[in-house]
Formats: structure tokens, C-alpha cells, sequence
């Protein structure tokens, strides 16, 4: 480490959430500012967001962790960037205003699109040429959809007037006062649009999802030197950029081949470190863009991951909190999954936006199966809880099977992962250690460590590994006997959600 008393700014731009966080030199949380904001769902299936408000947040979010941490804005070495990664929008490139809401990755818009591709035979060209499957996961397919929904916005690309970008390009926008329009590399990889051995934007792609090139931005890389990007209006040089996941790879220290971590958030997000080399699935799960840096002669490598994506995982929470009305907070499931001592043969799969990895059905419905008269709010808080445990488990499973050799260890982060219960449950399901840091944070720590490996802070990626600490490892309890026939319970269940059995 090259520095004493740095601070770094880790700019988190969540689902659900804007949150800003401020670190010293080691790794720890100097401040923290979140702000809400919302979502919108003017169709089945749709869910939207609005830009502005996005920004707005994003950078009161920015003011209040600086004042919080009773620092100036010159005190801070540099930023990083992290985001919800397949969420996009378009703007005006003039004037900077968006031309729609912006498109979740949640949303499902372009399902027909995406079935009419795999019905001409597409699907395996697209895993070859990107890393990834046909889903309306991906920003390429709803973007081919808004471009065919609406000829006008189409007309105005092919002009080069409208900018294409996920969240990172949005805010980096705003940030250098409209002079950058660019997305890292491990957003890029999730766009569908994005050639996963070069690095660039393949052409074969855009051909297909019918996308004029000039709406795109320019790819950049994950790490970046100060002078690299235009001057920031915050005086802060962007030196570090990633998407959420991959960011939080890094921040767990899974820097090495065969590493893994699984964040639970809205979603659930499993990545394996595979290294140099791109690891090909073939067990339906995505190849991606972990993060890419120059090499000190100049050449641009990139470390690949294996990801496996679970759809719904604290979301099944907030359905059970705003929609049935079942908890009040999300802090009462632990309780209550543990006053009863199973789920009384119910099981809940909350498919409430297809399923993903690694059935990707997206027209799957969440079901609740093996109600009794005998249920009650704590067997569904229970079956809620464990569903997330189960579909990080099927991830899990064809990971290993794609993988060199089975994992050991899985590392853990996000808002879920401080469920005690949970990640018990997750260890017995798996039977494997469940590794929990002392830093639940590690999407907002990885950016920030990107960040000051682009600034010098850090000299070297291996200097970053030793900030991640152990708080507890859960180990497997439970019999494999017992574990397989829960497993094999929630396979039939699942079974019953799909939208073809």
C-alpha cells in the first residue's frame, strides 16, 4: 500500500437503492448515506425506474457520506462506480434528457423476441459469441424491443442523437458533465452485445438485436488511471468501475481460479473466478467479464467468471412485507423460520419474473405448493427464506459441474446473508462452509479497491486480499440424506412453476 490516510468513494447504484460509502486505506467504513427510490410497474411484468431520480439520489447520497465523514471533497483519492448492471436507458445526447424510464433487469418485455431467436436456432451462436443466454435478463433484447416499439427513438439512434448505457454510463455522464458517454467492460459483458473474448462490441450481435452502433458507448476498462476520464464535477477522479457483482467478487478476495462468492440481495448472485481464460458452460449458466485492466505494457487483459443468476431472493421478503402483509420487517423472518421446525411439506418458489439460472423460464410463475390447513405465517416466512437457499443450491450444483473441481467454500454478502438461519440452512442445503466477512459490504468494497488500484493506493491486487476478514463460518449439520430428499421436494415444486413440463 502506497498510502496512508486515503479515502475512497464507492458510488453503490442498487435495484432498489442509491448508496454512497466512504473507506480508509483499510478497507474500512468510514461513512455510509442511502436513499430509496421507485419503482414502477406499468405492465405485467414490467418494472421501470426513473433516471433523474436515480441521479438525484445518487448524488445527494455522495454529499451526505462526504459531510458524514467530515472530510472535502480533495481529501478523497478517488471514486468508483458500481451498479444494478442490466438495467438501462436512452438519452438525448444534446441535452442530456432521457427519452424513457429506465428498463430493469427484471423486466420481462422481451420474452416474444427472445423465443422467436431461440426458435430460429440463435441461442448457441449468442452463448458462443457473448457468454450468455437468451433472456429479457439482458439490456440487448429490451433495448432491440424499444427500438422496434417506437421508430421514432430508432430513427434518432441510427442519427447518432439518443446514447445508449447501463447505470454506470448514466452516471459517469452525469458526473463529467455530459463529456463521457462509456460503460466498463463487466457491463458491457452483460448487455448482450459485448464479444466476450475481445472485449468489444461484436458485430454479429448488433446485427441481430438490429442495433445502430452509434447509440452505443465506448468500452473502457474496470480499472482505470486518474487522467484517463474527464474531470469529474465533483473534483474526485472515476478511477474504478464495475458492475455490482462482479465488484463484489473482488471485495470478497475471490481473486483466484475456483473462488466463489453468492450475494443475496433482491436477487441471488453466484460467481466463480475461473481466471485468464474464458470457462464455457454447459449446464446453462453465464460466462462473463469479472473485470479487465492494461497490463503495465499496455495490453488490455480481462479475468473471466461463471455466474449463475437467481431472480427473486429478498424480493420474496418484500412481497411477504408489502404485498401479504406477513412480516413487518424483513428482520422477523429469522425468528419466525425458527419457531417452527420445518415448513410442513410447503414450498415456495417465487418465479415472480421467470426463472433463472439455470432453467431460464421466463414466462415460470411463482407457486406455493403442499399447503395444509396446518400452515400458517411462519411455515411461508420459513418456505420464503429457504427458497433462497434452494435456488442458490441449484446454481451451486452446475457450477461444480463446470467447473474444474468442486467448490469448498462459498463466501457470502449482501443484505440476506446476516440471516444466522439462512446461511445455516444455506450450508446444510449445500454441505459446504458458508464464509461470512466482518464487511457484509463487499460490492461497495471491491469498487472502492478497484478504485484505489487505478489511483495507487494499492499497489498491487494481491495488497486488496488482505482486507477481507471472516466474522463466522457455517458448516453443514444436516444429513446428505436429508438434504437430497429436501432437494429433491423443491425440484417438484419448481417443476410445477414452469411454463412447460
Amino acid at each position: 500500500m502506497n498510502h496512508r490516510n486515503a479515502y475512497l468513494l464507492a458510488i453503490d447504484q442498487g435495484t432498489t437503492s442509491s448508496r454512497s460509502l466512504i473507506f480508509n486505506e483499510l478497507g474500512q467504513i468510514v461513512s455510509m448515506a442511502q436513499k430509496p427510490f421507485r419503482q414502477f410497474y406499468p405492465e405485467p411484468g414490467w418494472v421501470e425506474h426513473d433516471p433523474m431520480e436515480i441521479w438525484e439520489t445518487q448524488l445527494s447520497c455522495v454529499h451526505s457520506a462526504i459531510a458524514q465523514a467530515g472530510l472535502q471533497h480533495h481529501q478523497i483519492q478517488a471514486m468508483g462506480i458500481t451498479n444494478q448492471r442490466e438495467t438501462f436507458l436512452l438519452w438525448e445526447r444534446a441535452s442530456g434528457r432521457p427519452v424513457h424510464r429506465a428498463i430493469v433487469w427484471q423486466d420481462r418485455r422481451s420474452s416474444a423476441l427472445c423465443q422467436q431467436w431461440r426458435e430460429q436456432g440463435q441461442e448457441s451462436m449468442i452463448q458462443e459469441l457473448t457468454g450468455l443466454l437468451l433472456d429479457p435478463y439482458f439490456s440487448g433484447t429490451k433495448l432491440a424491443w424499444v427500438l422496434k416499439d417506437k421508430p421514432e427513438l430508432r430513427r434518432r439512434a441510427v442519427k447518432g442523437e439518443l446514447c445508449f448505457g447501463t447505470m454506470d454510463s448514466w452516471l459517469i455522464w452525469q458526473l463529467t458533465d455530459k463529456a463521457e458517454h462509456v460503460i466498463d467492460r463487466s457491463n458491457a459483458s452483460r448487455t448482450l452485445m459485448m464479444n466476450l473474448s475481445t472485449g468489444q462490441w461484436d458485430q454479429a450481435m448488433l446485427e441481430l438485436l438490429d442495433i445502430p452502433e452509434a447509440v452505443l458507448p465506448r468500452i473502457i476498462d474496470s480499472v482505470l488511471a486518474p487522467d484517463e476520464l474527464s474531470p469529474s464535477i465533483l473534483g474526485i477522479p472515476i478511477t474504478g468501475i464495475a458492475g455490482d457483482q462482479q465488484a463484489a467478487l473482488f471485495g470478497q478476495a475471490a481473486i483466484s481460479p475456483g473462488m466463489a462468492k453468492n450475494t443475496y440481495g433482491t436477487g441471488c448472485f453466484m460467481l466463480m473466478q475461473v481466471g485468464s481464460r474464458i470457462r464455457r458452460s454447459h449446464h446453462r449458466l453465464l460466462s462473463t467479464c469479472a473485470w479487465s485492466h492494461n497490463t503495465s505494457d499496455g495490453r488490455m487483459t480481462m479475468d473471466y467468471a461463471l455466474e449463475g443468476s437467481v431472480f427473486v431472493a429478498g424480493a420474496a421478503l418484500q412481497w411477504l412485507r408489502d404485498e401479504l402483509g406477513l412480516i413487518k420487517h424483513a428482520q422477523e423472518s429469522e425468528a419466525l423460520a425458527a419457531s417452527v421446525n420445518d415448513t410442513g411439506g410447503c414450498y415456495l418458489v417465487p418465479a415472480f419474473t421467470g426463472l433463472g439460472a439455470p432453467h431460464w423460464d421466463a414466462e415460470a410463475r411463482g407457486v406455493i405448493s403442499g399447503i395444509t390447513r396446518g400452515t400458517n405465517r411462519a411455515h411461508l416466512v420459513r418456505a420464503a427464506l429457504e427458497s433462497i437457499a434452494f435456488q442458490s443450491a441449484e446454481v451451486l450444483l452446475a457450477m461444480n459441474a463446470d467447473a474444474a473441481e468442486p467448490l469448498r467454500e462459498l463466501r457470502v454478502d449482501g443484505g440476506a446473508s446476516a440471516n444466522n438461519w439462512l446461511m445455516q440452512f444455506q450450508a446444510d442445503i449445500l454441505g459446504v462452509g458458508v464464509d461470512r466477512p466482518k464487511i457484509l459490504e463487499s460490492t461497495a468494497l471491491g469498487v472502492a479497491q478497484l478504485a484505489g488500484l487505478g489511483c495507487g493506493v494499492f499497489d498491487s491486487v494481491q495488497s486488496c486480499t488482505t482486507m477481507r476478514q471472516s466474522e463466522r463460518l457455517f458448516m453443514p449439520k444436516m444429513s446428505r440424506d436429508e438434504a437430497e430428499s429436501k432437494m429433491s421436494a423443491w425440484l417438484s415444486a419448481v417443476d410445477r412453476s414452469k411454463s412447460t413440463r
